[in-house]
């Protein structure tokens, strides 16, 4: 069982003003690469794993943030870790399941 969630909204500072979309989508897509549960959200996208390894997961989203030239990044993360019982984006939804 997982024993972390953590949530994550990357805002590049892309090269000449240019829309983030493209760079989120690159973000998202080395979240799905790395085959942890995840959850993409209007504002961030929550995953679900050991704490070490979503750590590395935002440290790579960032490095692709500067292969694909912006100078710099703002990760804003949010985690809760429970290595007692563990954590579970399924736990803590089940009143929500759809959101609403």
């Amino acid at each position: 069982m997982a024993n972390t969630l953590l949530s994550i909204q990357i805002i590049p500072h892309t090269p000449g003003g240019e829309s983030v979309l493209p760079y989120v989508d690159r973000a998202i897509d080395i979240i799905k690469a790395s085959g942890v549960p995840y959850r993409v959200a209007p504002l961030e996208t929550t995953m679900e794993g050991e704490l070490g390894e979503l750590l590395a997961i935002v440290q790579r989203m960032n490095e692709a943030m500067t292969e694909m030239g912006c100078p710099s990044i703002i990760s804003q993360i949010k985690v809760y870790h429970n290595p007692g019982s563990g954590a579970s984006m399924d736990r803590l939804l089940e009143k929500y399941p759809d959101g609403q």
